[in-house]
């Protein structure tokens, strides 16, 4: 019988192994810059060519290795930080696998410099395609560099799948920023084709943060620590004023090390529940410390994914910790009280009372008062004023009503007489719902989705006349962006354009909007701005962009109309109800949500048993 079981060779073995560990360029920078913080380095620099294809360079000040050393860390499985399985219950370093540099080696071509601070000279070893092609001394300060050139030349399969420069050097650039978060005693520097994108000199926590998500964001971040004798807790959460439309600024770290799980992101976002709106995302940089016994970190070769042992009491003590925070409400001024009380002993029991009372007020001010209407609007940022008819307003996050009278006309033409427009307008309901009558019909009209599916049907027109119609802002707004979400807005600024923003580059992560969608120029566009890019984000082609369109504009017709409760005159209903006569409407909202429900007069009989 023929043998059908064979032995991988070598080269083969490496090349799969390097398929797990090495996803793109971001992951081998990951993997180095977790070797350099295990040497004990305070100073760590990443340059990269192309978005890493071409180059990648890690330079750090770690403490080095000698040249035995330097030789045994590319073999497979060389690793100075376990010796034995029972290391493995135990881990406290960010690598323990010795999986990294092989794996990088096997698929680029590569060179590792290193010295010993106590070493007259470096080892330099270049390595191609896994194998060593030559050994030397060198000069260099103690240390360790590491080169990584044309990765994955000998995997073209592997190589078509990367994405685009600015893609890979947005990818690159967010690796660099979580694992700064992680260690704010380290100085970190990143730059790109001879362009500084970071450079961050050591600090403590919050001011690092707040380099990375955006400098204005410091005065929204408020400490957290907690936990119990199994769990320890500290790092900062946001304020319901700094959110994102996606986890990317959802900052969480197991001992130090960065990791995607769901257990720690549902916690994170149970305690958000009712603080900030379904789809919003807060900023937090949050640091669990448990016993190494009690977290599993390998589980995935990216070491992103870990299994607690005791799954619920973390998830509890993280629930319960950033709670606390948000119960206080510390965003929310409390004005002093000031009260005529009686000097007597009575008054002095009277203060006391006051005092108490103060005190529960206090903490009954709960996330779910927050979002009630007369309170919803504290914290957020004013939109920018804009220049409308050659005149200035400063609309403020209140006034986001829709107005139906502010559309064009010429937008809209007359039409005779329809459903909508023939309704008799009975009034509001909960200042959500209009209430219409119709013959022996009760029409019931989401007033969102109404607004929402006339603006879309708008923006839908413009768009098929050519562009979108912008609006200048009287003062361009400044926005922190991550550097993915910078990418997107570079590759895709054209296409942007296309549908009424005007982007321009302002320095390392911030860009400026200089206009914006007319039907939004007066609602806060950074936020919409954010939204877009995020979903741009995914996005690799113009072509891609253009199958995405109608999503895009329907997000921009959601940012233009009515949200949540508000009051409408019984002139601004009639002209809504002309409004979806006048477009080619649809019986749902853009999102799918349905824009009007009808109640006979036989149903209303029936529910009050008159039949």
């Amino acid at each position: 019988m023929s043998q059908r079981i064979n032995i991988l060779p070598e080269n083969v073995t490496n090349k799969i192994a390097a398929g797990e560990v090495v996803e793109r360029p971001a992951s081998v920078i990951k993997e180095l810059i977790e070797n350099s913080l295990d040497a004990g380095a305070t100073d760590i620099s990443v340059e990269i060519t192309a978005g890493g294809r071409r180059l990648i360079r890690i330079t750090d000040n770690g403490h080095g290795m000698s040249r035995e050393d330097a030789l045994l860390s590319l073999e497979r499985h060389a690793t100075s930080k376990i010796r034995c399985d029972s290391d493995l219950e135990s881990i406290l370093t960010l690598g323990f696998r010795g999986e990294a540099l092989p794996s990088i080696a096997s698929v680029s071509r590569f060179s590792l410099a290193s010295r010993e601070a106590d070493s007259l000279e470096g080892t330099e070893i270049v390595v191609e395609g896994g194998r060593v092609r030559e050994v030397k001394t060198c000069g260099m300060a103690p240390g360790t560099v590491i080169t990584v050139e044309q990765i994955f030349f000998n995997m073209p399969a592997r190589l078509k799948f990367m994405k685009s420069a600015e893609t890979e050097t947005g990818h690159v650039a967010d690796v660099v920023a979580r694992m700064s978060v992680s260690r704010p005693d380290v100085a970190f520097s990143c730059i790109s084709d001879e362009r500084e994108l970071l450079r961050l000199q050591r600090s403590d926590l919050q001011r690092r943060l707040a380099q990375v998500v955006g400098k204005d964001s410091s005065q929204h971040l408020y400490p957290i620590n907690g936990g119990d004798e199994y769990t320890t807790l500290s790092g900062f959460v946001s304020a319901p004023s700094l959110v994102r439309s996606g986890t990317q600024a959802i900052y969480t770290y197991i001992n130090g090390r960065f990791i995607r799980d769901k257990v720690v992101q549902h916690a994170v976002m149970l305690a958000y529940r009712g603080v900030i709106d379904r789809g919003r995302y807060p900023v937090v940089a949050l640091f669990i410390e448990l016993p190494p016994g009690e977290v599993d970190v390998n589980v995935h070769p990216t070491k992103h994914e870990v299994r607690f042992r005791r799954q619920s009491v973390v998830h509890e003590a993280i629930q319960g910790a950033i709670e606390e925070v948000l119960r206080r409400s510390p965003w929310l001024a409390v004005p002093p009280v000031s009260l005529h009380v009686p000097t007597t002993s009575t008054g002095q029991a009277y203060r006391e009372r006051i005092a108490a009372a103060a005190q529960v007020s206090l903490a009954l001010v709960s996330p779910q008062q927050y979002r009630s209407p007369s309170t919803d609007q504290i914290g957020k940022v004013p939109a920018a004023p804009v220049v409308t008819q050659q005149r200035t307003h400063s609309v403020s996050e209140t006034e986001v009503a829709f107005q139906p009278d502010q559309l064009p006309a010429e937008q809209f033409p007359e039409k005779t007489r329809g459903y909508f427009s023939s309704l008799s307008i009975i009034g509001q309901f909960h200042s959500e719902y209009i209430l219409c009558q119709s013959d022996t019909e009760l029409v019931m009209i989401d007033q969102h989705a109404a607004s929402e599916r006339v603006a879309y049907q708008l923006l839908k027109q413009q768009c098929q006349s050519g562009k979108i119609e912008s609006q200048r802002l009287l003062f361009p707004e400044t926005l922190e962006l991550t550097f993915s979400e910078v990418a997107a807005a570079v590759r895709f600024n054209q296409e942007l354009a296309g549908i009424g923003f005007e982007l321009e580059p302002f320095g390392g992560t911030t860009i400026l909007i200089s206009a914006a969608p007319r039907l939004v120029a007066r609602k806060n566009p950074s936020l919409l701005i954010r939204d877009i890019l995020a979903d741009l984000e995914k996005f690799g082609t113009s072509g891609a962009f253009n199958d995405a369109l109608e999503n895009l504009l329907s997000r921009i017709a959601c940012h233009s109309v009515i949200r949540g409760t508000h009051p409408l005159e019984h002139r601004q209903i009639s002209e809504l109800l002309s409004r979806m006569d006048s477009t080619d409407f649809a019986a749902s909202c853009p999102h799918g949500r349905p824009v009007s429900h009808v109640v006979t007069l036989a149903e209303l009989q029936k529910i009050f048993k008159r039949t």
